[in-house]
C-alpha cells in the first residue's frame, strides 16, 4: 500500500496539521537518533491531533528516516510531542464531515499505514510520551517498539468506547498483547463505561503500558540516555505480557465475564463495547495484520453507524458547548475566594469540603449542629485524603497541606472571613432560613452565599437575607467527586458577580457548569423526578419492579430507577417527588408507597458482598395488590411524551438558554448514555417531538443530530 491510495483525504481540508519536526540526537554511545516532535504550532493550550494530513506528513517523515536507517545513517528513531502533549487522538472536529462510507474507511486505514510503520522499522523505535495521550495518541506509543513516560502527563487512555468508536489504529490487537486481556479489558472497556476514567503515568507504567517513568525536569534526555542504554543490548522485561497459560485460560473466560457485565451495566443497544470485545477476543491468536484489518472492518461499520453520529453531537457539547456557557455573566466580575465556609458535615457536605480542599487549595471551615457530627465530618475527609496517598495519588506532603487547610467549629464567627460559604443541610426550608439567616449575620457584605438545594427555589431560601443578590443555587450531584456537572442556579435576585463568581468556582473546581433559571428541580431533578415518578405510578399499578426497570432500559441509563432511588436516599427520594408533585401536580405523580419504602429503608436484596440480587419481599408488599392497567410498552411510551413535554415546557420557560444544554446536563449529571447523543436529538429522532408538539428541537439537517 502507498500513499497515493489515500489521495481523496487530502483535498477539501481546513485541518490544523500537527507537523513532524526532525531531529538528530548524538548518543553517548556516539550513535544516532533521529528524534520526531509533532507540534500544531496553534498554541500550548491546544492539543496535538491527528487528522489526515498530520498522518500523511507523519507517514512520508517515517518514509525517509526508513531509508536513512537502512543506509546506517540512524540507529534509532523517537516520537514526542510539544509540551504538555503527545496527541489527543483522531481529529473529531472533522468527523462529521467525512463524506462518505469508503472515506471513512481511509481514515482508519491510513491511521494503520501511518501509525504501522513504527512496528516494522529498520531500526528500534521508541515513544517518548511526555503529556496527553489520547486514542490514535497513545496508539503512536503501542505501535513502537518501546516507550517512556513522563511522571507529570496529565492523562493517558483509549477513551474511544466511550465516543462510540474503539482502538481502530492498533490499539484493540497491540494491547492486549501487551498488557494481558485482564488489563486491557480495564483500559479499553472498564475505564470509558466509568465516567471516561483515565491512566496516570503511573498506571501506565505498572500496567507495562510504559516501560520506564522519568520526572518531568529532565524527561526528554533521561528518555535519550534509557533509549541508547536499549540499544546497547539493555534487556527490558514486561511482566504483564502474555503467556500461552494466559491466551489458553484466561483469555476467553475474561472476555465473556466482561462481555456480561457490560450488558448488566448498559444493556446490549451500543455497539461500540460489543465490537471492543470481538477485537479483544480475537487478538488471542490472530496476527497482527489480520487483528489490524478487523479493526479497520468494525471501525467502518461504526463510522456508518446512527449511534456514532449521535456521539459525535454529546462529544461536541462536552468539548465546546461546555467551555461556552450561555447565560454566563463577564468572568472579570468574579471575586478571588480565599476561603471556603461549609455548612454541614454529612456526607454531602464532606464531599464538598474535601473537593474544595484540593481543588481551590484554600482554607476550608466546616460546622454543624454538634461537635460529634463536625468531628465525623473532619474524620471522613482525613480518611479519604489517607486512601489517595496509599492509592498514590496524592503525596504525603500535600496531604499534610490539605489537613492543616480544614477546620471544623461550631462558632458561626469562624465564617467571617470567608469569601464563599455553601450549605447542605435538610431539604426544607425552614432549616435553610435558620442557617442562612445565622450566616448572613456574621459574613463580610461582599462574601457569596450557595445552596446546594435540589427542589426548593432559590428565591424563597434567599426570603430571609437582607442581600439575597449575593445568594446562587449551586447544585451538585452524588457523588461528587465524580460526577462533573454543576447546575448554578440564577434565582431573580442573584446578581452577575454571584454568578459570575460561581461560575469561576465551578470552574476551578474542575466541573461542568450550566447556568439554570429558579425553577423547581432545576434541569437534572425535573427530568429524572418526573421518570423515577413515573417509574413509582407503574409499581403502584401492580407492574413488578423488574417489568418497569425493562421497561425504562432502552433509554440507556447508567442504572434503573429503583437502585437510584436508593443511591441518592429512599427519604431524599421521596423529599424530592413530592416537591415535583407540588409544582406540577397535573404532571407530576404523587407517591405514598415511596414513603413506605422509605421507612422499610431498602428496595432491592444484596448478597454477603453487596451485589444487589433481586427485589425486597417487604418492598413487593407494599406496592402489590393493584391490578395493571399498561402494558411494558405503553410504560415507556407515556415515560417518553412526558419526558418531551416536560423539556419543551423548561424551554418555553427559558429555563436554560437552549437545547443543547438540556442535552450538557443530562449527559453530564444523569449519565445519559453518548451513544444515544443527547436527549433532544433521541426524542427527536423517534418521533416524540413531532407527536406532542408537531416540531422538532434540532433543525434536521444538522450533522450529527
Amino acid at each position: 500500500m502507498k500513499l497515493d491510495h489515500f489521495s481523496e483525504l487530502w483535498s477539501n481540508t481546513d485541518e490544523v496539521i500537527t507537523h513532524s519536526y526532525v531531529q538528530d540526537v548524538k548518543l553517548p554511545s556516539g550513535k544516532v537518533l533521529a528524534l520526531i516532535t509533532l507540534d500544531n504550532h496553534k498554541d500550548h493550550t491546544r492539543p496535538s491531533t491527528l487528522g489526515p494530513l498530520t498522518l500523511k506528513e507523519f507517514a512520508e517523515t517515517l518514509e525517509v528516516q526508513e531509508q536513512r536507517a537502512k543506509k546506517g545513517e540512524i540507529h534509532g528513531l523517537a516520537v514526542t510531542g510539544k509540551p504538555y502533549f503527545l496527541a489527543a487522538g483522531a481529529d473529531l472536529s472533522k468527523v462529521g464531515s467525512i463524506p462518505s462510507t469508503r472515506a471513512g474507511r481511509l481514515v482508519v486505514e491510513l491511521g494503520h499505514f501511518a501509525l504501522g510503520k513504527l512496528g516494522n522499522f529498520p531500526v528500534p523505535t521508541f515513544v517518548f510520551i511526555n503529556g496527553l495521550a489520547l486514542g490514535g495518541g497513545l496508539e503512536i506509543a503501542l505501535n513502537a517498539n518501546y516507550r517512556t513516560v513522563n511522571s507529570a502527563a496529565p492523562a493517558i487512555a483509549l477513551p474511544e468506547v466511550f465516543l462510540g468508536l474503539l482502538p481502530g489504529w492498533g490499539g484493540a490487537y497491540l494491547l492486549p498483547n501487551l498488557i494481558g486481556i485482564r488489563n486491557a479489558l480495564k483500559v479499553v472497556i472498564e475505564n470509558p463505561l466509568k465516567q471516561n476514567r483515565m491512566l496516570s503515568p503511573k498506571d501506565a507504567l505498572k500496567l507495562g503500558i510504559a516501560d520506564v517513568m522519568f520526572d518531568p525536569q529532565r524527561f526528554i534526555e533521561d528518555s535519550v540516555v534509557w533509549a541508547d542504554k536499549v540499544l546497547g543490548g539493555k534487556k527490558v522485561s514486561r511482566p504483564n505480557k502474555p503467556g500461552l497459560f494466559e491466551r489458553l485460560v484466561i483469555w476467553g473466560p475474561a472476555v465473556s465475564i466482561a462481555r456480561k457485565m457490560v450488558k448488566q451495566n448498559i444493556g446490549s443497544v451500543p455497539l461500540a463495547p460489543y465490537a471492543a470485545l470481538d477485537l479483544l477476543g480475537e487478538a488471542r491468536f490472530s496476527s497482527k495484520e489480520k487483528g489490524f484489518k478487523r479493526e479497520d472492518e468494525e471501525l467502518e461499520k461504526l463510522i456508518a453507524s446512527d449511534q456514532f453520529r449521535a456521539s459525535i453531537y454529546a462529544f461536541n457539547l462536552v468539548q465546546k458547548h461546555a467551555k461556552n456557557p450561555q447565560g454566563a455573566p463577564d468572568p472579570k466580575l468574579a471575586i478571588k475566594v480565599q476561603k471556603v465556609g461549609v455548612v454541614g458535615a454529612g456526607l454531602m457536605a464532606s464531599q464538598f469540603a474535601l473537593l474544595f480542599l484540593r481543588r481551590l487549595q484554600v482554607p476550608v471551615v466546616i460546622t454543624d449542629v454538634s461537635q460529634e457530627r463536625v468531628d465525623k465530618g473532619l474524620a471522613y475527609c482525613r480518611a479519604e485524603l489517607d486512601k489517595l496517598v496509599e492509592k498514590g495519588r496524592l503525596s504525603v506532603d500535600d496531604r499534610n497541606r490539605y489537613s492543616a487547610n480544614l477546620s471544623g467549629t461550631l462558632d458561626m464567627n469562624d465564617f467571617a472571613d470567608c469569601d464563599w460559604v455553601i450549605e447542605a443541610v435538610f431539604e426544607e426550608l425552614k432549616v435553610k432560613h435558620d442557617v442562612f439567616t445565622r450566616v448572613e449575620a456574621v459574613v463580610r457584605p461582599d462574601a457569596i452565599l450557595a445552596t446546594n438545594t435540589s427542589s426548593l427555589s432559590v428565591d424563597e431560601i434567599g426570603k430571609v437575607l437582607k442581600h439575597p443578590e449575593r445568594l446562587v443555587g449551586f447544585h451538585f450531584f452524588n457523588p461528587v467527586a465524580v460526577m462533573p456537572l454543576l447546575e448554578v442556579v440564577k434565582a431573580a435576585k442573584s446578581n452577575d458577580v454571584s454568578v459570575a463568581t460561581a461560575m469561576r468556582v465551578a470552574n476551578d473546581l474542575k466541573k461542568t457548569a450550566v447556568i439554570t433559571s429558579d425553577s423547581t428541580g432545576f434541569v437534572v431533578n425535573r427530568l429524572l423526578g418526573y421518570l423515577l415518578g413515573e417509574a413509582m405510578k407503574a409499581v403502584d399499578e401492580g407492574i413488578p419492579f423488574e417489568e418497569v426497570a425493562d421497561a425504562i432500559a432502552p433509554l440507556g441509563l447508567p442504572m434503573n430507577p429503583f437502585d437510584l432511588l436508593e443511591l441518592v436516599g429512599l427519604q431524599v427520594g421521596a423529599h424530592v417527588l413530592d416537591s415535583m408533585y407540588g409544582f406540577a401536580p397535573e404532571r407530576f405523580y404523587k407517591t405514598d408507597s415511596l414513603h413506605q419504602l422509605a421507612k422499610l429503608g431498602r428496595i432491592r436484596t444484596k448478597d454477603s458482598k453487596g451485589n444487589k440480587t433481586g427485589y425486597d419481599p417487604e418492598a413487593i408488599k407494599i406496592v402489590s395488590g393493584r391490578t395493571r392497567t399498561r402494558s411494558k410498552d405503553q410504560v415507556f411510551d407515556d415515560l417518553i411524551v412526558g419526558l418531551t413535554t416536560e423539556i419543551k415546557l423548561m424551554l418555553d420557560e427559558k429555563v436554560v438558554s437552549s437545547a443543547e444544554d438540556i442535552d450538557l446536563c443530562m449527559i453530564m449529571g444523569a449519565g445519559w448514555p453518548f451513544h444515544l447523543g443527547g436527549i433532544t436529538p433521541y426524542l427527536d429522532r423517534i418521533g416524540a417531538s413531532k407527536k406532542v408538539f408537531g416540531a422538532t428541537f434540532h433543525n434536521p439537517m444538522i450533522k450529527g443530530v
